[in-house]
């Protein structure tokens, strides 16, 4: 029995930032800035966008994808680490604009920027054991960054839905995951903006885990480099997936279509999973994507997918996460400042 994606769908908010407006107000060399994260701009979220509204219009996408009845659904979970409530779940609220109905489950996940993919095998194992037919994972962030600090140039938002299912447009071949204590990015409850280690946030942390997970992956399959047509790595900037994939042996052109960090910035829970969305409006029947997302804290979840025969029929019945990166309107710092609220009275 195939079980992966039924169906699939992304959503970026229309503001965007540049590197250059954020660096005028600090004081900072742009040119040097841009060659260091390999990042051009960033999605900024509307003052009545939040983690729910990009969850809701990405699962809305995801649906139209699937062709299936919303209450269909037994299973949401959305995985962020901006949830708009600190007691209160996200995943009611986005069944209820969906129309899910009351027979499902839900629960909130978090774990840094790797909640998304996490949800996502949760759901699997919920299809595979036979509990549920259908179940919606999703990743989705307005991930914060404190004035002045690096996380400003890249901290976006935006997200991807997923239906895991019968029938899929993309099969999951295989999981695995790599987990440790490695305290390299953190938020304490009620403070506005996230704590990181710096440079510790490379080497023990970011390159450790992907290295490690992809590996683990490709060791349980017995899959090589070769064997895929298409990579995904977390983006918290540019370079980093790209030194992951030369550190691992990949032909970097299998980025292409999932490295969609220079135009987006990083979103976090939604990150590996809008690559994902992005090489899926480009794969083709037979191709295998390997995904691999980044939390830190830290972990990661690798997964090996297989494009079927049902992309084709599928793929244009949603925008694709291309559209959403063409449809920009930009923003000078201070409306974004005033977007995300970084005037404290």
């Amino acid at each position: 029995m195939a079980i992966g994606i039924a169906g699939y769908g992304a959503y970026i908010p229309r503001f965007r930032i540049k590197v250059e407006e954020i660096a005028k107000v600090w004081g900072m060399d742009a040119n040097a800035i841009k060659d260091g994260l390999l990042v051009e701009e960033k999605s900024v979220p509307d003052q009545d966008e939040d983690t729910i509204t990009i969850s809701v219009e990405a699962a809305r996408n995801a649906l139209a994808r699937a062709g299936i009845e919303p209450k269909l659904i037994g299973a949401v979970f959305v995985g962020s680490e901006s949830h708009p409530y600190a007691v209160k779940p996200s995943g009611t609220v986005v069944a209820e604009a969906l129309g899910i109905g009351t027979n499902y489950t839900t629960v909130d996940t978090e774990f840094a920027c790797r909640a998304g993919t996490t949800s996502m095998y949760i759901c699997y194992g919920l299809v595979k054991a036979g509990e549920i037919k259908h179940g919606l994972a999703i990743g989705a962030d307005t991930a914060q960054g404190q004035p002045g600090d690096a996380l400003e140039y890249t901290a976006a938002a935006g997200g991807a839905a997923f239906i895991v299912g019968q029938e899929p447009l993309a099969e999951i071949e295989a999981y695995f995951s790599f987990t440790s204590d490695t305290p390299d990015f953190w938020r304490r409850e009620g403070q506005d903006y996230p704590k990181h280690g710096a440079r510790f946030t490379g080497e023990p942390a970011y390159f450790r885990h992907v290295v490690s997970a992809t590996k683990g992956l490709m060791e349980k399959t017995g899959l090589r480099q070769q064997d895929f047509n298409h990579v995904v790595f977390h983006m918290p900037n540019g370079k980093f997936p790209v030194r992951a994939a030369k550190l691992l042996g990949f032909d970097t052109r299998a980025l292409e279509h999932g490295l969609i960090v220079s135009k987006v910035g990083n979103t976090y829970s939604g990150s590996s999973l809008l690559g994902l969305t992005s090489v899926l409006d480009n794969a083709k029947p037979g191709e295998r994507i390997l995904v691999t997302s980044f939390g830190s804290g830290a972990g990661s979840d690798s997964f090996s997918f297989v494009v079927t025969d049902k992309i084709l029929e599928r793929r244009d019945k949603a925008p694709k996460t291309e559209d959403y990166i063409k449809q920009r309107s930009y923003v000078d710092y201070g409306i974004y400042a005033k977007l995300r609220g970084k005037l404290k009275v």
